[in-house]
């Protein structure tokens, strides 16, 4: 039976005993877990972990960073768990693909097995904070994934919460940014339609500007606000030829593509960067498809002409960066990105600077590079060394600028109090992400620049929690649960060979069908998940080495098929005297009396049991452990 203790240590100090991946999660989710619970075929409780902290678990399932892959220890071993795959996997069983807004809100609000783990995931458990909520307005400006996750979780607490957006659809760069091969814009709509049902209302074409302000918004008696206004200004490369026609931003170039607007590339198109915007830019091009809108004949018409087309004949990309130091290679979602667009028959040139564009009667005709030697320095810096003995020309018909983006806070005045960092963004508490203004906070890529949607998700809870500690003037009391379970030896078990199975990348579409807006990735198949989940290491499962009970037969060192474990003299170990003293104290060992030491490599072990099988002492067991962070009524 798990036992069950309440302890409080700072959070510091809590966070480094989550498991790895569950620490890569800017929210925390615990993917670990949910990916077990698929291992086991326990759909419905495995979307419960998943979807619990991340209003956008479905989006995240299909374009996620996937950070806690990066952290995932079985990539120390060979390759790490398909942690974003099998989000989708199960999102698609219980997500908006299968049920719709108000029967996942009740499924969500149920609580399931795993309930709630943290004060941000559902359902919340705080009613006090509703009474609190009753009359309170909350004003969020930008309907991206930072602004709605606020609303979202604003709105699940009590508040009225009003979403102002620039354009006519909401979602921000989810919708305007990424390509619908991707994402599909259904699966957005419905992500939207269940936080609209939880009572948030949207306004459309509302930018914040001079004629529409912070000061308008206080006249209209809203308690506190959040700005979640998003990068949508590509950044200019001050070179010679950057005015030609054929230049043109990356993210202006995804933003008229995925609204529907035709932009005639031409048959050679050259990207120059290497993040995840160039990729989209570069395969976007190659498919020239554009989004009809509903209603527009002549849209459909170009729509299907262009699918036709196929896009540009040839498309390029350049970047500073070697193929070790490309951006989007530093994840693994990244360089299955990069894999596909390999594929699809993108050319890459790395290592190359543009240093300048060249054309005739205003039309840009190519790129003259030069070599680069090194792009960070010796500190990790951005600082591009340059070989100009190296000269290279490319003749392309276009070319995208895919080196960063911008905001544009022209609405704030000097009277809002709303101080800026030296990088033109809004300066914000990175605990609370209040502004210098009271009552208005800040996130997303406005505060924090360009970054990927799970941290923008993870800005909209936090403010979310912030403006709700602000508007009830207390602050959140929490504390730490633990929960665990010994499992007996002949109960603990592994799938058989999991520990050679190999990461498979999701299943994509024929080549010869990626048209237009059709959409790359089909995702796993119910076997193939289980099996993939079946790779993870379950690091909830600790080994626990008890001395007391040790007869240093060294069996377990024996069996342990990754070398993991080493039972040696005390004296060999490296140890301060006064940590010494302390073992010689607890274990009663007088100080001439040979003892020994367990010693274990964490990064190696793979949880297969054997250790505690083969133990004849119980003294060595593998044990469940699970933290939930509660909050103090």
């Amino acid at each position: 039976m798990p036992s069950s203790f309440e302890i409080k240590i700072p959070d510091i100090e809590f966070w480094k005993n989550l498991v790895p991946c569950q620490i890569g999660c800017p929210i925390h989710t615990d993917a670990g877990r949910y990916v077990q619970l698929i291992a086991k075929q326990k759909y419905e409780e495995a979307f419960l972990t998943a979807r619990s902290p991340n209003p956008f678990a479905s989006v995240c399932g299909r374009v996620c960073a996937a950070p806690c892959e990066d952290w995932c220890r079985r990539g120390k071993i060979d390759a790490p768990v398909s942690i974003r795959a099998l989000k989708r996997f199960v999102t698609e069983k219980y997500g908006v693909e299968s049920l719709d807004p108000e029967a996942q809100n009740e499924l969500l609000q149920g609580g399931g097995e795993p309930g709630n783990k943290w004060p941000w995931h559902l359902p919340l458990q705080i009613e006090s904070q509703k009474k609190t909520a009753k009359n309170k307005k909350v004003a969020v400006a930008g309907s991206g994934p930072s602004g709605l996750s606020c609303a979202h979780d604003l709105a699940l607490m009590g508040y009225s919460v009003t979403v102002f957006e620039a354009t006519n659809v909401a979602g921000g760069m989810l919708r305007h940014g990424i390509p619908e091969y991707r994402l599909l814009r259904s699966l957005i709509d419905k992500e939207i339609e269940k936080i609209k049902s939880l009572g948030v209302e949207i306004v459309f074409n509302k930018p914040l500007s001079e004629k529409f302000n912070l000061k308008d918004l206080r006249k209209e008696v809203f308690d506190a606000i959040f700005l979640s206004v998003g990068t949508q200004k590509g950044r200019d490369l001050s070179i010679e030829g950057s005015d030609l026609d054929g230049v043109v931003k990356a993210i202006d170039y995804l933003i008229n593509i995925n609204n529907g607007y035709r932009v005639d590339l031409g048959r050679k198109v050259l990207v120059i960067g290497g993040g995840f915007v160039a990729f989209d830019a570069a395969r976007t091009a190659l498919r020239g498809g554009i989004e009809p809108q509903e209603g527009d004949i002549h849209s459909a018409v170009d729509a299907a002409r262009t699918a036709m087309r196929r896009g540009a004949e040839e498309v390029h990309v350049a970047s500073l960066e070697s193929f070790q130091e490309m951006p989007v290679l530093r994840t693994a979602q990244g360089h299955e990105e990069f894999e596909e667009a390999k594929k699809e028959g993108v050319i890459f040139h790395p290592q190359r600077g543009p240093k300048r564009f060249f054309g005739q009667k205003g039309k840009v005709q190519g790129v003259e590079f030069i070599g680069v030697t090194r792009t960070y320095d010796e500190n990790g810096r951005f600082n591009p060394e340059y070989d100009g003995s190296l000269s290279e020309k490319l003749h392309v018909d276009s070319i995208i600028l895919a080196i960063g983006q911008q905001t544009d806070l022209s609405f704030i005045r000097s009277s809002d109090g709303i101080e800026l960092t030296p990088g033109k963004l809004i300066k914000v508490d990175p605990t609370t992400l209040s502004t210098t203004a009271e009552g208005v906070y800040a996130g997303g890529d406005a505060a924090f620049g360009p970054r990927n949607i799970i941290d923008a998700v993870a800005n909209g809870k936090r403010a979310a929690l912030s403006i709700d500690e602000f508007l009830r003037r207390r602050k959140s009391q929490t504390y730490f649960n633990l929960s665990i379970e010994k499992i007996p030896s002949v109960r603990f078990t592994r799938p058989n060979g999991f520990e050679q199975i190999e990461r498979q990348a999701p299943p994509t579409i024929d080549l010869n069908r990626r048209t237009g807006i059709s959409e790359v990735e089909v995702g796993y198949t119910e076997e193939q998940a289980r099996r993939q989940a079946e790779r993870c290491l379950a690091c909830h499962v600790q080994t626990i080495y008890d001395a007391d009970k040790c007869v240093m037969c060294n069996r377990c060192v024996d069996v342990c098929p990754e070398y993991c474990l080493q039972l040696v003299p005390l004296s060999e170990l490296d140890l301060d005297e006064a940590t010494k003293a302390k073992l010689l104290k607890q274990y009663n060992i007088d100080p001439f009396q040979h003892a020994s030491a367990m010693i274990k490599d964490d990064e190696t072990c793979i949880r297969c049991g054997l250790c505690a099988v083969r133990c004849p002492t119980d003294a060595m067991t593998m044990e469940v452990f699970y933290y939930e962070q509660r909050v103090a009524v």
